[in-house]
């Protein structure tokens, strides 16, 4: 991490330690806005990644520069509020406010915020930020906060700081994530478990070049939509406090109980739980080719019943499952926009990036970002 001191020392030009901290991004392979319904999900973490350094200060001040969008902003800890000029730097200001909520002594610090993560494509860029920054001051401040409490107030800040409704997945993966695997989390039980990712096998992510414009909004509507049939079949099957303790059986006994739209959405969850299940077992046998089937399942739901997929993301996954050496493609993240997940044999890696570029963007004009990666570490420093 020397080059993010380096940075920071040509930047601020301050006397004392520099701690860093790195955070990655995230991507999901399967269970797609199923984790604030509390379901499975099988993310894993990226080898792109936000780096950050700091330094602590004498007074209360926080001053963070971000590379991108290169902007610098102060702001006190006495008074830490939302910046609708600056919404990057609200997912730090809130997870600030959260350790302070907790009753947790912060020093005033100077941060300068790098790395190679896709802003706005996708990929958790928000959680990687609110990690590194819990990280950071966990780091330099000397507090204790586990990996799990982490992931679970950089969550509170996105949720009530930040205003977006997110599950726990990101956060969770960012912490946890381990080199060489995928996260098998119940977000309902808080339980995890790590699946080993064959070497053979790449992440590889595609950027659409389409900025997520109504992700936030609808994001939060799919939300509301969730707990709305919730609420109504809960009438109908006592003791459930969200979708993921509806079982297939029930959903097709009671759907029509649910307004149309709300019954797609519903659908959706039900059937993506059952997905992920299915997805870790054949993970587990080596049963790859079911994994990529039930990718496309996915997709197809997504596109279809939960209607947050874009013209441009189902021809990237179009384009990925025509192939060869693609296990299986699909949007990942809020939707409308972004990213898709796909799964390829590292052997046609090359042959793959330079494909789907080429048909891309003779499709539509844009030349897509494609970053590879094996499933990388979470959040870690260096002093």
């Amino acid at each position: 991490m020397q080059d993010i001191r380096n940075k920071f020392g040509k930047y601020f030009q301050g006397q004392g330690n520099i701690f860093t901290v790195r955070a990655p991004g995230r991507i999901n392979l399967i269970g797609e806005h199923t984790d604030y319904n509390g379901g499975f999900v099988l993310p894993a973490a990226l080898e792109q990644q936000v780096v950050m350094a700091g330094q602590r200060r004498e007074d209360e001040k926080v001053s963070i520069y971000a590379e991108i969008p290169d902007e610098e902003v102060t702001f006190s800890l006495s008074r830490i509020e939302r910046d609708p000029q600056h919404v990057w730097a609200d997912y730090l200001k809130g997870v600030i406010f959260m350790l302070r909520e907790r009753g947790i002594v912060l020093s005033g610090m100077n941060i300068y915020v790098g790395g190679d993560v896709p802003v706005g494509a996708g990929v958790s860029s928000s959680a990687a930020l609110e990690v590194a920054a819990a990280f950071l001051f966990r780091e330099s401040c000397g507090f204790s906060l586990g990996l799990v409490d982490m992931a679970k107030l950089c969550q509170r800040a996105e949720n009530e700081f930040v205003g977006m409704r997110c599950g726990l997945m990101d956060q969770f993966i960012c912490c946890l994530g381990r080199k060489g695997t995928v996260l098998f989390l119940d977000c309902l039980k808080e339980e995890y478990e790590f699946i080993p990712l064959k070497k053979r096998y790449r992440l590889v992510v595609c950027n659409t070049g389409i900025r997520r414009e109504l992700a936030d909004s609808e994001y939060n509507r799919r939300r509301e939509e969730c707990e709305s049939g919730t609420a109504v079949l809960g009438k109908f099957v006592p003791g459930i406090t969200c979708l993921r303790q509806v079982s297939v059986v029930d959903f097709e006994k009671f759907k029509d109980m649910l307004p149309e739209t709300v019954r797609k959405r519903c659908r959706h969850v039900v059937y993506e739980n059952k997905r992920v299940l299915k997805a870790v077992n054949a993970l587990r046998e080596d049963k790859i080719k079911e994994f990529g089937k039930l990718m496309k399942e996915s997709h197809e739901s997504l596109k279809d019943d939960y209607e947050v997929s874009c013209p441009e993301l189902d021809l990237m996954v179009d384009i990925a499952g025509r192939q060869e050496g693609c296990i299986g493609s699909r949007m990942s993240g809020a939707g409308f926009g972004g990213c898709t997940v796909n799964l390829i044999e590292e052997e046609h890696i090359l042959k793959f990036v330079e494909d789907v570029k080429s048909k891309y963007c003779s499709k539509t004009g844009i030349d897509p970002e494609i970053y590879v990666s094996h499933p990388a570490s979470g959040v870690n420093s260096e002093t």
